[in-house]
């Protein structure tokens, strides 16, 4: 077992990690247990019944958080023509076409946390698999990444939109917020993304789609949420 300091072992006294709470109080039992000096995000788990192992099973889409996660995000674009100019418009945070591709080819820092492209410039795009792909960075359509509506994209993303995918073991792991973030605004947040998790269920997957639901802040333990109450 891992040994915790006495901060973490300060923080989790009275809290019981095999209890199943309703999904306010489980927030709530997140923020009092916060005792970093930083301003820690809060992330939800969901370990679903799917076999991440096909193709036909695999859950991967993007959401609106209704208040944001809090945290600044850096949007990459890449794109040709008024499209530049449109996504520059729109904020974000690094644009270009060929020659951003060739940047990142030749070492170029990847100084961004979503990648959006326009679907004419994925040939070159798909060069920087090997980059990008292991950093969850590849633009992809189901995640709305991979689009013509630069602008749009780009603002959703600045906005708090955010991007999940199952793991291979089948969990989907998503930050909800911030410990500074109000009850209302992490509950609201966290049903927003469940909501999502569920419609995105694969017509394939049997029995029981989400069997477990927890939710930790960055430095804490993770608390158990009431599924059945929260869906």
């Amino acid at each position: 077992m891992p040994k915790h300091g006495k901060k973490f072992n300060d923080a989790v006294k009275g809290f019981d990690a095999t209890t199943t709470y309703p999904a306010a109080e489980a927030v709530q039992l997140v923020k009092s247990m916060s005792f970093a000096k930083f301003d820690e995000t809060v992330e939800a788990v969901f370990k679903l019944g799917i076999d991440p192992r096909k193709a036909d099973q695999l859950v991967r889409g993007t959401v609106s958080l209704p208040h944001g996660t809090g945290k600044t995000v850096r949007v990459a674009v890449f794109a040709q023509g008024d499209k530049v100019r449109e996504a520059e418009a729109a904020g974000a945070d690094l644009v270009g076409g060929r020659e951003l591709v060739e940047e990142i080819q030749g070492g170029k820092a990847l100084d961004f946390d979503v990648a959006i492209a326009t679907p004419d410039l994925m040939a070159e795009v798909g060069k920087l698999g090997r980059v990008l792909g292991p950093r969850g960075l590849m633009p992809n359509p189901k995640a709305g990444t991979v689009t013509f509506d630069v602008g749009k994209a780009v603002e959703e993303f600045k906005a708090g939109r955010i991007e999940y995918r199952n793991d291979r073991y089948g969990n989907v792991h998503a930050p909800i917020g911030k410990v500074s973030f109000s009850d209302e605004q992490l509950d609201e947040n966290l049903l927003a993304l469940s909501n999502e998790i569920v419609r995105a269920r694969p017509s394939s997957a049997k029995g029981r789609f989400v069997r477990n639901l927890s939710v930790s802040s960055t430095m804490g333990p993770g608390v158990r949420v009431d599924v059945g109450k929260l869906l």
